[in-house]
Parts: structure tokens; C-alpha cells; sequence
């Protein structure tokens, strides 16, 4: 079981390590016209941004000597992580296709995984300057202003420094339920599934969004609920799980209603739908 001191140093570890691959992303972004874009194995993009973000994170969060399961490693065997007592899980960059569209939705998604359980979780978003934290049991929080760093060397007082907890009562007062949806993973079943929600409450926003950036919005309050009916992987969900959770929300499987489960021999995770503290749905 890791303590309270050792649960802030590794916050301290996995913020530094969003930082700085924050700082790498942006900095390829801005040229985003001279690089290439190639497909991996399932069909989906990858960048020079994905690749400098994930050898950063490796290099950053080494020292702590906890094995790393990544987006970007994701063709490690079942056989030799099924009994990591704790790991990193970590999504270098999420939501490469909005960095594509040049949009600014994307994330740094960073885990802290104890018998495959989320125990720390840091979202950094790079183009606005916000970092999302969250440690089980003891909150989540929004930092502004963290500007991406390539040398970034917070300690845990630095990390602490202007924190504000989530949720914001002020952001739950929104005239209209609003329901949050994959910018560019929208199938059928979505579609099917809001007219369910418009049927109950006819009167909906919808906000079309990348990356774990809604499980950001859902744990502010500004967010009152979202699905996803199309595939995500363990590194897409887990730290944004427990942000949620940890500001009064919900994540839930899709039809089953049960609770996502992390380090399965298929790192794909089911449908789900997520709740604020505030829904009504």
C-alpha cells in the first residue's frame, strides 16, 4: 500500500513528467506542416509528438523504478504485466487526432496503478495551461497556469501551490443539462443514445470535445454527463476515471453497469457512460 509521503512524491513525478511532454508537444505543434504522420497496427495515427512525449514521460518517470504500460508500448505481453503489483499507465498523447485538426484538444494522461486500481492521476492540457490532479481518497484539483517546461522540476509544495478543488459549485448552475461527446468517435449507437437522454429532457446541450479533456469538464461541473460508444483503451480512461470520481462523479460500463476494469489481457475498454457530482440524468 503506498503512504500519503509517497503518494505525493510520485504526484510530484507524474506532474514533471506531464510538463515537460507537454512542452515537447507544443513545441512540434506550432510546426505541425513539417512532420509526418504514420498508422499503427490498429489503424489509428501517430506523430513525432507521440513518440517525443512517451520517451520523455519513460525518461522522467525512470527514476522511480515502476514498470511503464504506455500507448505507445502497448504490444507488451498479458504474461508479463498480469501480476504488476503497481505501474505507471500512461497515454502520451491523447487525442493525436484533434493535435492533427490542430484544435488544441489534447492531453497528457498519466496513472498511478495499485493492484489495477487508479491511485494517482495527472491530466495536463497543454495549449490551455491546466493540470487536473487527483490521489484516491484525497481529492481533485485543478492547477491554471502551468505553463509547459522542458526541465519542469516541481516538488510536491510547488505541485500543491494554488490548487483549487473540483467540483465548482458555480459551474453546476448551467440553465440546460449539457452532454458531452466524442469530437471525432461518434457512431449510431451515440446518436441513439442521446435522443434517449432528449426524450427525458428534451431541452440538451451538446458539446462535441476531444481527448480526456471531458472527464476534466465532468469534474468541474461544466460537463453534466458523456458516452462513448466506440473503442477507448485503458491509458484513455484511467487517470480521467479517478479525477471524476474523486470530484463527485461516475463512470460506468456500458449496457452492464459495472466498473471499468484495468490490466485485462484486451486493453480495450467497453461503452460507458460518465456522471458529474451534479447530473440529473
Amino acid at each position: 500500500m503506498i503512504d500519503d509521503k509517497a503518494k505525493e512524491y510520485l504526484l510530484a513525478q507524474m506532474f514533471n513528467a506531464a510538463v515537460r511532454a507537454g512542452a515537447a508537444i507544443l513545441k512540434i505543434y506550432h510546426n505541425r506542416d513539417q512532420y509526418a504522420i504514420s498508422l499503427k497496427n490498429d489503424r489509428t495515427p501517430i506523430t513525432e509528438a507521440d513518440r517525443a512525449a512517451h520517451k520523455i514521460i519513460r525518461e522522467c518517470l525512470g527514476p522511480t523504478r515502476i514498470p511503464i504500460l504506455s500507448e505507445e508500448g502497448r504490444e507488451m505481453l498479458y504474461d508479463e504485466r498480469r501480476n504488476w503489483e503497481l505501474y505507471w499507465l500512461v497515454d502520451p498523447l491523447d487525442g493525436t487526432v484533434e493535435f492533427i485538426k490542430g484544435n488544441n484538444e489534447f492531453t497528457v494522461n498519466i496513472a498511478l496503478m495499485e493492484n489495477n486500481t487508479c491511485h494517482g492521476a495527472a491530466i495536463y492540457v497543454p495549449y490551455y495551461r491546466r493540470m487536473y490532479l487527483a490521489g484516491r481518497g484525497m481529492g481533485a484539483y485543478l492547477k491554471e497556469n502551468v505553463e509547459p517546461d522542458a526541465a519542469a522540476d516541481y516538488g510536491p509544495e510547488g505541485v500543491m501551490e494554488g490548487l483549487r478543488q473540483l467540483p465548482f459549485e458555480a459551474e453546476a448552475h448551467h440553465l440546460r443539462p449539457c452532454v458531452a461527446l466524442s469530437r471525432s468517435h461518434q457512431t449510431p449507437e451515440t446518436a441513439d443514445h442521446v435522443e434517449a437522454l432528449r426524450a427525458r429532457c428534451p431541452e440538451l446541450d451538446i458539446l462535441e470535445q476531444g481527448s480526456s479533456y471531458k472527464f476534466c469538464l465532468l469534474a468541474e461541473g461544466r460537463v453534466d454527463y458523456y458516452v462513448r460508444t466506440t473503442h477507448t483503451y485503458e491509458w484513455d480512461t484511467a487517470a480521467g476515471e479517478l479525477i471524476l470520481s474523486e470530484a463527485g462523479g461516475a463512470t460506468r460500463s456500458l449496457p452492464d453497469d459495472r466498473a471499468l476494469r484495468y490490466n485485462e489481457e484486451d486493453l480495450r475498454n467497453p461503452w460507458f457512460v460518465c456522471r458529474s457530482k451534479f447530473c440529473k440524468l
